[in-house]
């Protein structure tokens, strides 16, 4: 469902993974996504996660035996029903939303630690997903929607190895098909410290996101 109704208006989630700012790249070009989505769907919800302010619970030993005692049938108690607590609030505002967009630089050829950390939260058994021995996995993400802004200053693709890799999108990318989200648009901003045509890059960039904006 693209557009909103009387019943239902969409709720649009940007989960920040840069801790620049407003000097981020991702951001800049995830921002003129949202601004299209706002300017075609004027009564929809948009917010925003930076990941770099939220205060994500720690997923230690706690949590891990709470989530051991859970997904046996039990009731965690103590120190882990805290955190227990903690990791259903973080993946219950998530999911509350039909729509997502993700700004995501490349670290070290992979995605920002902070990314990986809200990753590692939210992917619980039956929250995000579900398993069968017979069958394995099953997302329970379904009917959403996500854009996800992939970029980097150096690595760009057919480039030589020397200039780095991409770790960063089959990972993203594989998550969200994981948890059960299918319709995903990406846009890439590759190698935008060094490339001769960086400029062009960021327009044609931004040009992506007001037409996957208008859609999504």
């Amino acid at each position: 469902m693209n557009a909103d109704t009387p019943s239902a208006p969409s709720r649009l989630l940007h989960i920040a993974a840069s801790p620049m700012g407003e000097r981020s790249q991702s951001r800049a070009v995830a921002e003129t996504l949202v601004t299209a989505y706002r300017r075609t769907r004027p009564r929809a919800t948009t917010d925003v996660l930076d990941l770099w302010r939220e205060r994500l619970p720690e997923f230690g030993a706690a949590a891990v035996a709470a989530k051991r005692t859970e997904a046996a049938g039990g009731r965690a108690d103590g120190e882990g029903a805290v955190a227990w607590k903690e990791v259903r609030r973080v993946f219950e505002h998530f999911d509350s939303y039909d729509r997502y967009v993700f700004s995501v630089p490349m670290w070290n050829f992979g995605i920002p630690y902070v990314l990986k950390h809200f990753i590692d939260v939210v992917s619980q058994a039956h929250m995000l997903f579900s398993f069968d021995r017979e069958s394995g996995y099953r997302g329970l993400l379904r009917g959403k929607k996500a854009a996800v802004v992939y970029t980097s200053s150096v690595y760009g693709p057919g480039m030589p190895t020397a200039f780095g890799d991409d770790h960063q999108t089959p990972a993203f990318d594989g998550w969200l098909r994981w948890a059960g989200i299918t319709d995903i648009s990406t846009i890439q901003l590759r190698a935008h410290q060094i490339a001769d045509d960086a400029d062009l890059l960021r327009r044609d960039a931004h040009a992506r996101a007001q037409e996957i904006g208008s859609r999504l």
